[in-house]
């Protein structure tokens, strides 16, 4: 299972979560494993069998305005108690003041205890968007992204069959490419697979014969892009004679990541193919499908209406010459 460490949480700059650390620095090696945030108001009331430790507890205006009106005692005894659970750390949200008696007992049991400016519902938004992306599985893949036409298509294939040469023709033609080789692929809810390129090899793609090129610095940033949705997975294989392929488009392959079915086709590469080309119509036709529309599928109901209306016309023929 993906978690984060507090301390990955706290020297976070994109997601805007604005954090700094007001005491428990000891406990930065603690990890959150859920994307899902928690406001402790019914533990502060005493109730801390509704606690869930390895959430990121959300401290906002009602629950120090609670604390405040207990007595000192009451609240350090109460927050002994919410500790005591081994929380993993707490954030206080519009950059209130921390009672002092709440710093101690952070520092007391290792507990990061963390605040930031935002109001207690932007920083959940933000902390829940941030924790989704990280938490949620990963895996890698080899082959080719790239973007046909906002078609996030994965090409795969043994080594060899072409599919960096197939996406350099790509880009040549405005297409764009997300990595090449080593694909890092992650799921989003509720059934999203995004990839993106590995921090080493990201802009770079290998050409047997060129080597190591830096597609970013031959064509522009508008030849490539940081991470992609893939819509499908295209798998190169290599031509065999006497081999039966799909010649009508009906068959529905699918291909798993993370649980979640891509649209699959093999496209055969032999002499004379040019898979370029075919990869680009096959991505049009993805997008046509995505709309509604089944080329294959009109093309065998206009076969089947044709069929039916020839029957027809042939039946009512011999029943004609029969009455006759």
């Amino acid at each position: 299972m993906a978690e984060l460490t507090i301390q990955e949480i706290l020297d976070e700059e994109e997601a805007g979560l604005d954090l700094e650390l007001l005491a428990g620095t000891d406990g930065l090696a603690n990890t959150v494993s859920v994307p899902r945030i928690q406001k402790p108001g019914l533990a502060l009331a005493g109730y801390s069998d509704s606690l869930h430790p390895d959430r990121v507890q959300v401290l906002g205006s009602t629950e120090l305005d609670y604390l405040a009106t207990m007595s000192r005692s009451k609240a350090a005894e109460q927050l002994t108690l919410i500790f005591a659970r081994k929380l993993s750390c707490l954030v206080v949200t519009k950059d209130q003041a921390v009672p002092d008696y709440l710093i101690e007992q952070a520092e007391y049991f290792n507990t990061p205890l963390l605040r930031t400016r935002h109001l207690s519902s932007s920083f959940i938004s933000l902390i829940t968007k941030f924790l989704e992306e990280r938490l949620l599985p990963t895996s890698t893949l080899h082959g080719v992204l790239i973007d046909i036409l906002g078609v996030g298509v994965l090409l795969q294939g043994k080594s060899g069959i072409g599919k960096s040469e197939c996406a350099l023709e790509l880009i040549l033609r405005g297409y764009r490419l997300v990595a090449d080789d080593v694909i890092k692929v992650r799921l989003k809810l509720p059934s999203v697979i995004f990839g993106e390129g590995m921090d080493l090899l990201h802009y770079h793609m290998e050409i047997r014969g060129l080597g190591i090129l830096n597609i970013k610095h031959l064509f522009g940033v508008a030849a490539i892009r940081e991470r992609k949705k893939i819509d499908m997975v295209v798998e190169l294989v290599p031509w065999e004679d006497g081999k039966e392929y799909d010649r009508l488009g009906l068959e529905e392959q699918t291909f798993e990541v993370h649980g979640v079915e891509l649209p699959f086709m093999r496209i055969p590469v032999g002499p004379g193919r040019n898979v370029g080309t075919i990869v680009e119509v096959a991505a049009r036709n993805q997008l046509l499908k995505e709309m509604g529309y089944h080329s294959a599928r009109e093309f065998q109901d206009l076969l089947e209406k044709r069929m039916a209306e020839t029957a027809r016309l042939h039946a009512h023929t011999i029943i004609g010459d029969n009455l006759e």
